[in-house]
This record gives structure tokens, sequence and C-alpha cells, in this order.
């Protein structure tokens, strides 16, 4: 139905005063979230920051960034999971340097909202969102499961990766902690949508149901459909569903905040506002604005 040359923008600035007035209007709010909003929190998985945490790594293997590293395919699991658990512990377990997440709470926190993010780094829980508004669609860098899968189980990870980053030694981490299965024996791997092997346990589809539900009561609501971040490695499963939704329920308003990639096709040009401009930045204007807005009491 959308094609790339039918692609509208607007501009920033006009493009900010519309999503005030949008959110101030909306009834429901649908947060989309991908891996652009989380850079712009600070977890930039290149430069200063790889060469702070991997720099022994890149000197061996030669890559330049922490995605390449995950996939690279190391000789033994010691020194795999020595990778990994930094990769994780940075990535999930440590706080966010910005506090992007907690000035989009703000902005929501009293709509009736919901999260779809295709993000697995855990920050909007985190930052105090409802687990029960959110919908971790991809997974979760905290959570182990079967490698097989031998089971629909996952398993939280938080203390074997502690160790494993405190214990590692050489890019090594002991042989002791490399994780097995408890059910089969067999190795563990990351609970991350990579290939068919991704387990959907019952917490996952407990969160698609809810996010289901939800859609279907605000379909003639004015619902504000709010994209942040999100490019094309997975286009599906946020912008273009949140695009055909837009276009088809009546009174649905579509934003996108993203730099650079903030678009919108022709066919919802008139219910969208697109902002190419850092998301940090756009949330910190709104919180500041919210606060500057409050009338104090007099004494």
């Amino acid at each position: 139905m959308f094609g790339f040359r039918n692609l509208q923008r607007t501009d920033t600035v006009n493009g900010v005063e519309k999503l005030r007035d949008a959110l101030a209007q909306a009834e429901a709010v649908v947060i989309g979230a991908g891996a652009g909003l989380s850079t712009s929190a600070g977890f930039v998985y290149s430069g200063e920051r790889f060469q702070k945490y991997f720099h022994d790594f890149a000197e061996k293997y030669h890559f330049t960034d922490m995605y390449s590293g995950g996939f690279y395919p190391y000789d033994t699991p010691e020194e795999h999971w020595a990778y990994w658990s930094r990769y994780i512990w940075l990535n999930r377990y440590t706080p966010a340097p910005k506090p992007v997440y907690e000035d989009l709470l703000a902005l929501v926190k009293d709509k009736d909202y919901f999260v779809l993010t295709t993000n697995v780094d855990h920050q909007f829980q985190k930052a105090g969102f409802d687990k029960k508004r959110l919908f971790y669609m991809q997974g979760d860098y905290g959570l182990f499961q079967c490698s097989e899968p031998c089971c629909r189980k996952i398993y939280d990870n938080e203390e074997i990766v502690r160790q494993m980053v405190e214990q590692q030694h050489d890019m090594r981490v002991p042989s002791e902690l490399v994780p097995h299965c408890p059910v089969c024996g067999k190795p563990m791997s990351m609970n991350l949508r990579a290939d068919a092997t991704f387990v959907e346990d019952e917490g996952w589809h407990a969160a698609a149901a809810r996010y289901s539900e939800f859609l279907h009561r605000h379909e003639n609501c004015k619902t504000l459909f709010l994209e942040l971040g999100t490019g094309y490695n997975t286009p599906t499963i946020v912008k273009y569903s949140f695009w055909r939704m837009t276009n088809q329920w009546p009174d649905a308003t579509y934003a996108c905040i993203n730099m650079g990639e903030a678009y919108a096709p022709r066919e919802i040009e008139r219910k969208a506002i697109c902002i190419n401009a850092d998301i940090g930045g756009v949330l910190e204007s709104f919180v500041c604005s919210s606060k500057s807005d409050m009338v104090l009491p007099k004494k």
C-alpha cells in the first residue's frame, strides 16, 4: 500500500508543536521503539564506548563495534561468554548514560499507553514503565534459554553474568561458569530473536495478548502512534504496522522522532508528524516545557 516514493517529511519546529497538541488530545498513546531510542540514551555500540570496554577483543579480532563481536565464532565457549557477559552487563544492567527513557515516561505516565519495542536492553522497565504495558517483541539481554531449545523456558541471567564479568581472565570465563540448560544439559544461548530457535514463553504470549487487546480497545479513540528510533531492520513490527493502523483508524495520528529518518507515506500525510531530530533532545524540551508551565501555589 505504501511506497517509498511517496514519503513525506515535515520540519522539526512545526512538528514539535504538532506533537505537543497531539499528546494533549490523545486518549491513548502507542509507543513503538527501536534502537535509535537507546542510542539517544547513550547506548552506543561503537567508537569510544566500544574501545573502552572491548579493546582487547578489538585488538585480537579486528572488529570495530559490539554487534560484530556478538556474531563472531569464538573458538571456545569460555571466550564466547567472556565477550557476551561484558556485552550484557554493559547494555542491560548498567544505568543509561542519559535520562531519555525517564523523560519519555514523564510524557505518557498520565495517559493510557502501551509500548511495543524491538529493543532488548530492558530500559523501559528500568525507567519505571508499567511491566503490564510493555511488549518486548525480540527478547531480552537479561534472559537465557536452551540453545536447542528443549523446552519453552527462559532464565534470568543477572547473577551468572555478574560472576562471568568479575571472574574472567585473559578474555575467558572459568569453565564452570559456562551456562548449560538445567533441563537437558545442552549449552545455553541468549533469548534473542536471531533465528527459529527463539523461545516465546508464556510471558511473551501474555504480553502479545495485552498489546492486541489494547489496540482493539482503542481502535475508535483518539490514538497517537508514537514511533521512536526505528529503522528498516524489522520495519514490519513497528513502522509498517503503525502506518497501516494510522491509515485505517478514523482518529489516529502518527508521529515519528528519528534523527534524519523521520518520514511518513503520502497516504497518511495529513495525519502524520515527522521530527528529524535527536529523540532525547526533543523529549527533554517537552519535559522542561511542562515544568515551566506549572503554576506554583501562592504562599
